[in-house]
């Protein structure tokens, strides 16, 4: 097996840990989950949600979003920065494209991968990183090279 397949085995493989952790959020219109990994060790997690100590309702009674509920890549990033680990370097698998606002973190974490399944309705996220010279990737196709 080749390096390129050897990666995209792996990418699929934290997609897909992506897309689980998402399952844990309490956002009814979206679950989004992220999983930062450096060295081939996942460093952190994060799921879309209110902030700690806020109801885990995210969305308002016309169904909104509400203006104060985290992205999965911001939480992930959040929870580094709480930690003596670092996104230096590391890679981030979401399971949404990031928004423009996340973009920004993204980058300024030091963060040099994204592997995405989903786009988000706005790719300007996706193009910022890429002319931050951040590495994008989008894989939609979830299915297992474990047999192959």
């Amino acid at each position: 097996m080749d390096s390129n397949a050897k990666l995209n085995k792996y990418d699929k493989a934290y997609l897909r840990i992506a897309k689980e952790w998402g399952q844990l959020s309490y956002c009814k219109r979206r679950k989004v989950g992220a999983i930062i990994v450096k060295d081939r060790m996942i460093i952190s997690d994060g799921y879309n949600g209110t902030p700690s100590g806020f109801e885990n309702c995210c969305e308002d009674n016309e169904g909104i979003t509400k203006w104060y509920v985290l992205h999965a890549e911001a939480n992930a990033i959040l929870k580094v920065a709480k930690s003596t680990q670092s996104c230096k370097d590391a890679t981030l698998y979401i399971t949404m494209s990031p928004c423009k606002d996340c973009s920004k973190l993204i980058h300024q974490a030091g963060i040099i991968r994204v592997v995405y399944q989903d786009s988000y309705k706005d790719l300007a996220g996706v193009d910022f990183l890429k002319r931050a010279g951040v590495e994008v990737i989008q894989i939609d196709d979830l299915s297992s090279l474990l047999y192959e």
